[in-house]
């Protein structure tokens, strides 16, 4: 029994990472501004930590970003997106993990996303790619991003767990 529950978790896993890396390139609008894009890489995110749990989000959202990057010609950002996306998961599915039927949960969830989205980039950027100057410039596009990424994320996950009743049982 444990072994279908792994082979499930690395199926969920696998799908999901995909899934993120679809919704990063299928529309991506680059930022003249700055040196990135905006995406809806955080629409997947947040819909996989929701729905699959913390654990499924990190490695899905870490991994589907980070391969984005580097199939979408981004590979300076692949690292960043790896850790930025993974702790958004992360932290966004342990919050809701406990109580996925609150609203306020979710939404708390939100904002946690567009905290570490933002802070995260600005942060690992000014260390490793560019300046504090260059890299402010970014902070209100990626905090819209993630935040438009995270109501989409809630709605899609709430849309497929009406319709699913039993989507909580894949979490991990």
């Amino acid at each position: 029994m444990a072994e279908r529950r792994s082979a499930l978790h690395i199926s969920l896993i696998a799908v999901s990472a995909a899934l993120v890396a679809v919704f990063t390139i299928a529309i991506r609008i680059p930022v003249p501004a700055t040196a990135g894009y905006i995406s809806l890489c955080d629409a997947a995110v947040v819909f996989v930590s929701y729905a699959f749990g913390p654990f499924t989000g990190l490695i899905a959202g870490g991994l589907g970003s980070a391969a984005a990057d580097l199939i979408g010609g981004y590979p300076q950002f692949a690292a960043i997106s790896f850790l930025v996306h993974g702790l958004e998961a992360l932290l966004a599915g342990l919050l809701v993990r406990k109580n996925s039927q609150s609203v306020v949960t979710m939404i708390i969830g939100a904002v946690i996303s567009i905290i570490i989205v933002s802070g995260g980039y600005f942060v690992l950027e000014v260390l490793f790619i560019t300046t504090a100057a260059s890299a402010v410039v970014e902070i209100p596009m990626n905090a819209l991003q993630s935040g438009v990424g995270a109501v989409i994320g809630l709605l899609l996950y709430s849309a497929v767990r009406r319709a699913y009743r039993n989507l909580d049982t894949l979490r991990w």
